[in-house]
């Protein structure tokens, strides 16, 4: 089989077979894409005096209005140091509002204020151009292999919070 084509069939004959040469070049492509994709973000946020963190957190509460703060730490994997830094920041300029748990009230629940969510779409914005340029670019056929390899890059619980959000 040449190489860097797929058999028909399953198992081992329809495995992609690559170079290290080729996976270096994918993964060299993954970085500037994603530095690429956070540009317009970054400069948005740059101008607030916010990162990447900021835009993470803006992003799952918006997907996920009223999801706790143990969720987000899930979500994003940092410390809780961290992520508690970050909401202070943005429940102080007003972005976010934090609740107390009805059921527990050790929970705090995390909403976007109206002003929150204008930034958020703003950013959002601002990659869904990006995304639907490449995409439309790209081709139907490599949307959909692009998704597969990007979920078939997630770790089991990533891709089980990936499902979630979808749902």
């Amino acid at each position: 089989m040449p190489e860097g084509r797929t058999g028909q069939g399953y198992g081992s004959e329809s495995l992609l077979f690559l170079t290290d040469e080729q996976l270096r070049q994918g993964i060299e492509a993954m970085f500037f894409a994603y530095r690429g994709f956070t540009a317009d973000p970054d400069r948005i946020l740059a101008e607030m005096s916010y990162g990447r963190a900021h835009h993470r957190a803006i992003h799952f509460i918006n997907r996920s209005p009223g999801t706790t703060v143990n969720n987000l730490l899930s979500i994003l994997g940092v410390t809780k140091q961290s992520l508690n830094r970050v909401l202070r920041t943005l429940i102080g300029d007003g972005l976010v509002i934090s609740k107390v748990g009805e059921l527990d009230k050790r929970e705090r629940h995390l909403y976007l204020t109206d002003q929150g969510a204008a930034l958020e779409a703003t950013l959002s914005d601002a990659q869904r151009a990006r995304m639907r340029a490449a995409y439309k670019d790209a081709g139907p056929e490599a949307v959909q292999g692009f998704k597969k390899v990007l979920e078939a890059m997630m770790d089991a619980d990533m891709r089980r919070a990936y499902a979630k959000l979808r749902d």
